[in-house]
Parts: structure tokens; C-alpha cells; sequence
């Protein structure tokens, strides 16, 4: 704030030439800079990447459905899952998907388990390759790639549950 022409009244003030300013009491600048220094320690939440296998059988003509098994290894230890899913689109297939990958934005196991869409594709006929990018509502995402066995040709939507053993 300044003022002109006025005296200082109190301590916190200080006069230059004609002009006071007047600075802020000081319990006012130790709140803000407890509240500056307690945000600066404060730690923030950090995601983390987890490896991801994935077995998936899948069969259908337009949409298809499957079911299937993974492993999560998060900091050195391994979760077991169940996957269950759908996928609608151009898709013609009775195979079976190996994929491995990786699950980002991930701070505990738990934040796996959910449900993912996403959009993938692949061939195979007797073997081929797949690959599928997927997202859950904790914004974890799977990139998964790997190899296809048996007869499929695919360009779909995805929508797949996981849950944790």
C-alpha cells in the first residue's frame, strides 16, 4: 500500500522521501512463507512402471470375446490377474495372444485391477503378431505386444476387466 503525506503510524512502515510504503505485518509474511516452505517438502505422488505377461484367448466373427490370465512384476514382486474381455470391429478369430509389456502411471498392484479400452489389432494365420494399447479409469496404461497363434485378422475396439488373484 502507499500512502502520501501521511506519517508512519506503526512498526512495519517505513518512510522514502514523500512516499510511505507500508509493508505487511510480519505475521502475514510468516504464514505465507510456512505455507511456501510447506509445499516445497511436500512430496508429490510418483507413478511407477510395471512389467506386464499376458496369455488371452480370443474367438468371434465382428465381435469377439476372450478370457485369459497375466502376471504383474511391480518393485521386484509378482501379481497374478485375470482378464476378461470383448472387442467389436473388423475381427475374425479363434487364436491365442502371448503379449508382454508394460503398465504405466502405476503406484500400487491395486491400481491395475479395472476396467480398459483401447484399441488394438493384429494377424495371425497358424502365427502373427498383436499388439494393443489400453486405458483404466486410474489412468493406467498397458502397452502390450507379442505373438498370436492360430487364425485371426483384427482392427477392433476393446473393452477388457482385470482382477486381481
Amino acid at each position: 500500500m502507499v500512502a502520501v503525506g501521511r506519517k508512519p503510524d506503526k512498526l512495519g512502515s517505513r518512510e522514502s522521501g514523500w512516499l510511505m510504503i507500508k509493508y505487511p505485518r510480519p505475521s502475514i509474511l510468516r504464514a505465507v512463507l510456512t505455507l511456501f516452505l510447506w509445499s516445497a517438502t511436500s512430496i508429490p505422488s510418483q507413478a511407477d512402471t510395471g512389467t506386464v505377461r499376458v496369455v488371452f484367448g480370443k474367438a468371434g466373427l465382428v465381435a469377439a470375446v476372450g478370457s485369459g490370465e497375466g502376471v504383474l512384476t511391480f518393485h521386484g514382486k509378482r501379481y497374478g490377474f485375470v482378464v476378461a474381455g470383448a472387442s467389436i470391429g473388423a475381427t475374425l478369430a479363434a487364436s491365442t495372444s502371448v503379449l508382454r509389456g508394460t503398465a504405466l502411471n502405476i503406484s500400487t498392484p491395486t491400481d491395475l485391477a479395472g476396467t480398459y479400452s483401447g484399441v488394438g489389432g493384429g494377424a495371425a494365420v497358424a502365427a502373427g503378431v498383436s499388439g494393443v494399447r489400453l486405458r483404466n479409469e486410474k489412468g493406467v496404461v498397458l502397452d502390450l505386444r507379442g505373438a498370436k497363434l492360430g487364425v485371426e485378422v483384427s482392427a477392433n475396439l476393446a473393452l477388457i476387466t482385470i482382477t486381481l488373484k
